[in-house]
């Protein structure tokens, strides 16, 4: 499988093959790639709609550019905790963003929630967002917002009074929280719906179904959030001075 960046002529065969309406997994097989690296490709190159190879590949020139003039030297260009791979860990950045671009997140607002996840800590100031995603502290503020509306994101104070954006593993739980009460909006307004249509009528029983589905499916989600919740995030717990003893069967 070869490595390195792609070629010009491999973007010039993925424009082709995204014209053919050719699935990502088909252009990566033909091309002998990762299909992730077909994917982020075409995400961060205006989607499949918008993909042009040229404006591609002039992009991706222009980004490594950008990357070697901005990187450190001496100590700081190579200093990575728990003794990580510095590129590696860019390239997954990056392939993370992608991923959640396509589960419908804005770019911006994806980079962030990589760039927030990945750290070890758990959080980050504007200003080291900033400065690591290269971009200006308004966008950083309105992909904050974006991912608080989300629950994926939450506002803390650090001991310096600086204002930190965290995730963690509860931040999950309270998105999936977040949209199961969203269903519930839909399901309640369906059913008005349904009402208002009056009974025994196609449109009316099409939202009754709308309503019956989404119910079905929010307290599904519910349930599931919460006991993955208790099995992979609660320590269990001895009370003090409880001492487990091995048991004995009578003879």
């Amino acid at each position: 499988m070869p490595g390195g960046r792609l070629t010009q002529q491999e973007r010039q065969q993925i424009a082709l093959g995204l014209a053919d309406g050719l699935p990502y997994a088909e252009i990566a097989r033909r091309l002998d790639r990762p299909t992730s690296t077909v994917t982020r490709e075409v995400m961060r190159n205006g989607g499949p709609t918008a993909y042009r190879a040229d404006l591609a590949h002039r992009a991706t020139e222009r980004r490594t550019h950008r990357r070697r003039r901005s990187a450190p030297t001496g100590p700081e260009a190579t200093s990575q905790p728990y003794g990580r791979d510095a590129e590696a860990v860019r390239e997954f950045e990056e392939a993370f963003t992608t991923v959640l671009m396509q589960s419908g997140l804005p770019k911006m607002t994806a980079r962030v929630l990589a760039s927030l996840s990945i750290t070890d800590s758990g959080s980050l100031t504007a200003s080291e967002l900033a400065r690591h995603l290269q971009v200006s502290p308004a966008s950083i503020s309105k992909a904050i917002t974006f991912l608080e509306g989300q629950s994926l994101v939450r506002r803390e104070r650090d001991e310096r009074r600086r204002e930190r954006y965290v995730v963690d593993d509860d931040l999950w739980y309270q998105a999936m929280m977040a949209s199961a009460r969203s269903n519930t909006q839909v399901i309640e307004t369906a059913r008005q719906g349904a009402g208002v249509l009056g009974p025994d009528t196609p449109a009316a029983a099409r939202l009754e179904n709308v309503a019956r589905f989404l119910d079905f499916v929010g307290e599904s989600m519910i349930r599931a959030a919460e006991q993955a919740r208790e099995v992979l995030y609660t320590k269990a717990e001895t009370p003090p001075g409880d001492t487990a003893k091995p048991s004995s069967d009578p003879e």
